[in-house]
């Protein structure tokens, strides 16, 4: 009886809240500022775009005219006051008015009309650290201070993947360093402007502007990658043991303490991919071409009854290789919600092998969440992921799906005659995409930019911490000594042009398996490390009720509703447990440690 005293009156409470004096001007206010934020953010949408697809100095400037148009509204000085004065009504506003506020203050954080010199600074020098980055000219070999063996980032990573040559790998990894020095300039520039900008919004650095957007506070968000990091720690220190002894013996070399990071396969050794013998699917997809692939990852879609693309996707987006003398375009594989709506694209280089074929699926996984919220019950500025991480997460538990063997088989890539190593399989996710990555992710990448906003790090040191939080969190070792006028960190292209972000990545891993388990586990009652979603309209209605949602709910209720639980690695530790048992008996008798 008390229990629903209560509920009448909270419910009373929230109707009274929706009906205030306070709650009805928000709503005026909201209704005008969203009509005009969709309207411009497509503006400049489309601008980036261009500049992305085709750096040219005119689309440059395209791209900082779009942003600064961006940057005048949502920096506006009523704009500001008006938020900041209903903001301080927080109790007599709805839930959905409420967040829709929060929004409009953080995107005018990002750009306070209040600071007019130091807004339009930043939109330009982020401009030109894009345009730098995206038209960088790598290079294996000059004479004279020309380049005569130009080279691209998808040669860079196919060789650090396949190549035995230590001194060959040795020559593309410094390639892959050589930007650095050409961004950390602009870097400088960019980190004093960022946090100027953030502190004038009462937020300690531009670190702790971001974090925000999760509703948590720098050392919230911290101590929950820690604690991620030290759920991992033993698998990951089995896997670095196994890793290290088996590359030492792949390059005749002793078997180091901290593994040299030309040894691996990838730049910045967040990833560990061709290490696994036999798990290798790159043959299978030769007779394949890069437009198969994007028809198939829209297929899998189509199959759980989530629609086909729209017509404008595939007419607007640029998803396979062009020949940099005709065209340079960003190489990074992105998504994008064009006007927040139903203009969507993708910017691809697809390949036809694994990489491509798992990138493909995350990025069309972007698309259809874009499309999934874009209905009228969801606000414009609330057209979202539920936090940062369930956008990255949804994407990257597909590309677990696309990587499952069941679906592999039903769509052909893999013969049904091939038979396959559970734990070897296991042990390729492991090193390729995600026990490995969270070491990086949480670890390096979040420290190293929360030192660099909330620590203010000067530039001399950039490069040394960079190095340490490599060593103290991936047991990885340079293989030359790394000087400070070198910035090994800036060759990363969201320390650029997506920053203090990169936690995303890492509780989106956590989330991609705690979901897929749900889905694999509650609902299709499969083994989560041999599952099918195709073909399930099942799954499919599961997920747009956690996608249709967009932000318009908390994501800590709504994984809890979903899941069944709050958000946690043991799932994550549950899928790859067979693995656990192997490593140990691999790793016998071996020295481990790296400290």
């Amino acid at each position: 009886m008390l229990h629903h005293a209560l509920l009448i009156v909270l419910s009373f409470g929230l109707a009274r809240a929706a009906d205030t004096p306070a709650e009805r001007e928000a709503k005026a206010f909201l209704a005008t500022y969203e009509k005009l934020y969709q309207a411009v953010y497509t503006v400049a949408q489309k601008q980036a775009w261009l500049a992305s697809t085709d750096v040219s100095p005119a689309h440059d400037e395209g791209r900082v005219a779009g942003n600064k148009a961006l940057a005048a509204l949502t920096g506006d000085g009523y704009v500001i006051e008006t938020a900041r004065r209903l903001r301080a009504h927080d109790s007599e506003l709805s839930p959905l008015t409420r967040k829709q506020l929060e929004r409009v203050w953080l995107y005018a954080a990002e750009n306070p009309g209040t600071l007019p010199e130091a807004s339009a600074e930043r939109v330009e020098a982020e401009s030109r650290q894009s345009s730098t980055m995206d038209s960088f000219p790598f290079c294996l070999e000059r004479q004279g201070g020309k380049c005569v063996r130009p080279t691209t980032p998808n040669e860079i990573d196919d060789v650090l993947v396949s190549s035995r040559d230590l001194a060959v790998r040795l020559k593309y990894w410094n390639a892959a360093k050589e930007s650095g020095p050409a961004l950390k300039p602009g870097l400088i520039e960019l980190r004093d402007l960022r946090n100027q900008v953030a502190r004038a919004f009462e937020y300690p650095s531009y670190f702790d502007l971001q974090v925000a957007w999760y509703e948590m506070s720098t050392p919230e968000m911290m101590k929950m990658l820690e604690d991620t990091l030290k759920d991992i720690q033993p698998l990951y220190r089995q896997l670095h043991c196994w890793t290290k002894y088996e590359l030492a013996k792949r390059y005749g070399e002793p078997v180091p303490k901290r593994i040299p990071a030309h040894w691996l396969g990838n730049r910045w050794a967040q990833e560990w991919p061709g290490l696994v013998e036999g798990v290798d699917l790159d043959p299978l997809f030769k007779t394949r071409t890069p437009e198969w692939i994007a028809k198939q990852a829209e297929a899998f879609y189509v199959s759980l009854g989530l629609g086909a693309l729209p017509e404008n996707f595939w007419r607007n987006s640029d998803l396979y290789p062009v020949d940099p003398k005709a065209r340079r375009k960003n190489t990074h594989a992105t998504a994008w919600h064009i006007d927040l709506d139903h203009e969507v694209r993708s910017l691809q280089s697809i390949e036809p092998n694994a990489y491509w074929w798992g990138t493909a699926h995350h990025e069309f996984g972007h698309i259809y969440y874009f499309l999934s919220y874009a209905r009228p019950e969801v606000p414009i500025l609330l057209r979202d992921g539920a936090n940062r991480a369930f956008h990255e997460g949804f994407g990257d538990m597909i590309a677990i799906a696309a990587s499952q063997q069941p679906y592999l088989r039903d769509v052909g890539v893999l013969p049904s005659t091939a038979t396959i190593d559970q734990t070897r399989w296991l042990l390729n996710e492991a090193l390729g995409e995600t026990i490995t990555f969270l070491p990086f992710s949480a670890g390096t990448m979040s420290h190293w930019e929360r030192d660099l906003y909330a620590g203010n790090l000067p530039p001399s040191e950039w490069n040394a911490r960079w190095w340490q939080y490599v060593r103290q969190f991936q047991g990885v070792d340079p293989p030359e000594t790394r000087g400070e006028d070198l910035c090994d960190a800036c060759t990363k292209t969201h320390i650029n042009d997506n920053p203090a972000y990169y936690y995303t990545y890492a509780v989106g891993t956590v989330f991609k398996y705690q979901v897929h388990d749900h889905i694999c586990r509650t609902i299709l009652h499969q083994d989560p490390r041999s599952c099918d979603y195709r073909g399930h309209k099942e799954v499919g209605d599961f997920l747009k009720g956690l996608l249709s949602v967009g932000a318009t709910r908390d994501w800590r209720q709504l994984m809890r509703e979903t899941t069944g639980a709050d958000l946690s690695s043991k799932p994550m530790l549950d899928y790859f447990s067979p693995l656990m048992s192997y490593l140990k008996e691999q790793n016998k008798g071996r020295s481990c440690s790296w400290e």
